[in-house]
């Protein structure tokens, strides 16, 4: 295919931005081929009405650099006219075409909304990974956080998101949802993933955050308890779980007094890993508030948003295997 002049005249920049880094870096380590594999069962042969569809692979693309940069529907479509970086990642020459519109990302949304292939596609993402020898399975760390949810009742219905509620963090109250994660503890990458209402205790989904391999657990002072519960009893884990801070300040300044003081430091250390995929999400992502109404839909998304951390958080292992192999 010709290439256009601006493509030309942007290929040939000096300087490489932030976003075009950022954007080099998803392209060279998302497994595209097992992804699209795994969508095109689902994906419509024509466009309706005799129109052909928007390829699988564009429309992937859009929906990927729309995650990783927190976008609306009507958010990407504005930012692929806007930006030069994210047409060349989509694969849109506007010399040529019009950029897909915000309705056909929504229909591409609810269709892996409607066949949970969120799911499939982090699966798909973990399966890669596994392959590449990262994803061992002795250890898991369980964690959840807490995503906002807009308390504002200014809107059609007049009310509160009912599938959201109210949690407390501390002294202050916060509306939403929570995800639960499991993470490996050796390479601190997610293997599950479970969103619920905010006021779902942590303790509840511990057991379901396992995936069954795993001979040991670490989580902290919230899962207090966690191996007296009866889902709990029989699980072959041994539970790492962090002193309650107020047991811990009181700690004796004798031996013993230093060693679980020691063996506190230790299980901390640990643990650590899991607050690395909550980075990605909130702060490199921008996924602190829910996008969408109800928890079926924000879950579905927490699925591709985790499975796109997972691949940042491998990236540099990915791209320097990648480079060897290429060598």
């Amino acid at each position: 295919m010709q290439t256009s002049f601006s493509e030309l005249e942007y290929s040939l920049k000096k300087k490489q931005t932030r976003r075009d880094r950022f954007l080099a870096e998803i392209e060279a380590v998302t497994p595209w081929v097992a992804l699209e594999k795994t969508l095109v069962p689902f994906y419509p042969s024509s466009g309706g009405r005799g129109r052909p569809p928007i390829g699988l692979a564009r429309m992937l693309r859009m929906y990927v650099a729309q995650q990783c940069f927190g976008l609306s529907d009507e958010g990407i479509e504005d930012a692929l006219y806007d930006s030069q970086a994210i047409r060349r990642f989509v694969g849109i020459d506007l010399g040529r075409e019009a950029a897909p519109d915000a309705t056909t990302l929504l229909n591409f949304r609810h269709l892996l909304e409607q066949h949970q292939l969120t799911e499939s596609i982090f699966n798909a993402i973990n399966g890669h990974l596994a392959e590449k020898g990262l994803l061992l399975r002795e250890g898991t760390i369980i964690d959840a956080t807490l995503i906002a949810a807009p308390p504002s009742t200014k809107n059609k219905d007049g009310q509160r998101d009912p599938e959201m509620h109210q949690s407390k963090k501390g002294k202050q109250w916060y509306f939403g949802m929570k995800a639960h994660i499991g993470v490996d503890a050796q390479s601190g990458l997610v293997h599950t993933v479970i969103g619920t209402a905010g006021n779902v205790s942590d303790i509840t989904q511990a057991q379901a955050l396992l995936h069954g391999d795993e001979t040991d657990v670490f989580g902290d002072a919230g899962y207090q308890g966690v191996e007296k519960r009866e889902e709990n009893l029989e699980v072959p884990v041994t539970w790492h779980v962090a002193m309650k801070p107020g047991k811990r300040k009181t700690l004796p300044g004798t031996a013993l007094g230093d060693l679980l003081e020691q063996l506190e430091h230790a299980k901390a250390s640990i643990r650590a890993k899991v607050e690395h995929p909550f980075h990605v999400v909130k702060n490199l992502f921008g996924h602190r508030k829910t996008r969408y109404k109800g928890l079926a839909k924000n879950t579905a998304q927490l699925f591709s948003l985790f499975g796109l951390a997972n691949l940042m958080l491998a990236r540099r292992w990915l791209i320097d295997t990648n480079t060897q192999v290429a060598s």
